[in-house]
């Protein structure tokens, strides 16, 4: 869970000057590279075994 924890953290700080933070679409596009980082790590997990 680490690189979701990253992105969070990252995300979650008050940074003023973030480009895409005034995109139109970026929280979104935040969520949906969350979802699929979060799914390739349960795909990887599976193979592995672990999970």
């Amino acid at each position: 869970m680490i690189p979701l924890s990253f992105l969070a953290g990252i995300y979650g700080m008050n940074f003023k000057f973030m480009p895409e933070l005034e995109w139109q679409w970026g929280y979104f596009i935040l969520l949906g590279s969350m979802a699929v980082i979060g799914g390739a790590m349960v795909l990887f997990f599976r193979k592995k075994g672990w999970f």
